[in-house]
């Protein structure tokens, strides 16, 4: 479904995003090895966490849909059982890679799978330590879903991080809960922590040092009873540049989580010069939580944008937006962005060429971007690849671009946000 926009003249009003994403998986695993009944409010209703239920329900777990979440029956960590059939995690590299740690400790064998795109994602950041860990699995050239996983007792390893992932991370930690001893995952750039706070809601302690993470194997894991997932920031994220993007904007996005370990984006714009007003700051289940708010009187970025390193792992999922504002202000350097190449698409590759579609110039690098600032967009045809970050960051530039845009699949924002372009199209009124 292609979907044309044409420049707006402002933007305003109250706007809720989903669930974080990847809050909702992980409080979906959890509750389904959990002791006990957990009720998930503000679960995300992207493709990618259906995904993750559905995957469950598979598995024996009893979920139920109710006003404004979900309910999950927990099996306990003994109490998952064999599918028949292969789990299809679709789109989402979270479902696949999080729920193999888990299947790893069942005495069963199981196959799961992925869309076209997910099949194309590196694998082997995974297999190779649930090998060491005394899983079986194989791969399609050893490194690509399907991938067929027969569980078994598992020993606690300690492990380097290949990559700067929470997605392996997360995967490890999982598997360490049903392994003998301690498993710890050495980290030279941390990532997102969700996975370690919602360990200790459940019951089980995380140790936690600057540069490892450990779980020892032998908790049984507790329900709390009642979670909620706060807004998902990587989805605000592109409202949040559109409101800088148009003047005069005056926005309010509600509810965001902030965890500290997901907000690069907005380290980065503070850096540059901009101004973000985070308002009603609190906590929620353990994550921090606040408004966003940004109009027409706040400060623009001034100075470029400059990622790497462990701001460029703390803002992965951002960059596309980054990129779009780089060019619009002040600049944008990229580095040790390389992990972008096999997300659901090459978005270095993609984002290059659809900048240049729209008059930008930019430059590429193997591992990220260069792009000067202070450049005007045009009306172009953007192509997404069925990427969900592609199509929402460059509907963003069409929003102050000359003439119309046309996205040419605007149905793959249901990954991450499937009313993406209503919540657009309201806040232009």
């Amino acid at each position: 479904m292609a979907w044309r926009l044409d420049p707006v003249r402002r933007l305003r009003g109250q706007v809720r995003v989903p669930g974080d994403k990847s809050i909702s998986h992980r409080m979906a695993m959890l509750s389904a090895i959990a002791e006990g009944e957990t009720v998930i409010e503000g679960y995300s209703e992207s493709a990618d966490c259906v995904a993750t239920l559905s995957c469950l329900r598979q598995l024996g777990v009893r979920i139920q849909a109710i006003p404004g979440g979900v309910r999950v029956g927990g099996a306990g960590k003994q109490g998952l059982r064999h599918s028949p059939t292969t789990l299809d995690a679709a789109n989402s590299g979270t479902t696949i890679r999080l729920l193999a740690g888990i299947l790893a400790g069942q005495p069963f064998e199981t196959q799961i799978t992925g869309d076209a795109s997910l099949r194309r994602r590196p694998m082997r950041r995974i297999i190779e330590p649930l090998r060491r860990m005394g899983a079986t699995i194989s791969a399609v050239d050893d490194n690509l879903a399907p991938l067929v996983i027969r569980g078994g007792p598992l020993r606690g390893i300690t492990q380097a991080a290949s990559v700067a992932s929470a997605q392996v991370k997360s995967c490890l930690l999982l598997a360490g809960l049903f392994a003998e001893g301690e498993t710890t995952v050495i980290e030279a750039i941390p990532t997102r922590d969700h996975t370690e706070r919602l360990l200790g809601a459940f019951g089980v302690p995380v140790v936690v040092t600057e540069t490892t993470r450990t779980v020892s194997g032998g908790y049984r894991l507790q329900s709390p009873g009642r979670l909620r997932a706060p807004g998902d920031f990587s989805s605000a994220a592109f409202l949040l540049a559109a409101g800088l993007m148009v003047e005069p904007s005056a926005l309010t996005i509600e509810g965001v989580g902030l965890n500290p370990t997901r907000t690069g984006m907005l380290t980065a714009l503070q850096q540059s010069g901009t101004e973000i007003v985070v308002a009603n700051a609190r906590l929620e289940g353990g994550e921090p939580v606040g408004d966003l708010w940004v109009d027409a009187t706040m400060a623009r970025p001034t100075r470029p944008l400059r990622l790497e390193g462990a701001l460029t792992a703390n803002a992965i999922d951002e960059i596309p937006i980054l990129a779009v504002l780089g060019a619009r202000f002040a600049g944008l350097s990229v580095a040790d962005a390389g992990e972008l190449r096999v997300k659901e698409s090459d978005r270095l590759a993609l984002m290059v060429h659809n900048l240049r579609a729209m008059g930008v110039e930019v430059e590429e690098h193997p591992d990220g971007l260069t792009i000067p600032g202070g450049q005007r967009f045009r009306g172009a045809a953007i192509e997404t690849a069925g990427d969900h970050r592609i199509a929402m960051a460059f509907a963003v530039a069409a929003l102050t671009a000359e003439g119309p845009t046309t996205i040419d699949d605007a149905a793959c924002v249901r990954v991450s946000f499937p009313d993406f372009f209503t919540v657009l199209e309201r806040l232009q009124r």
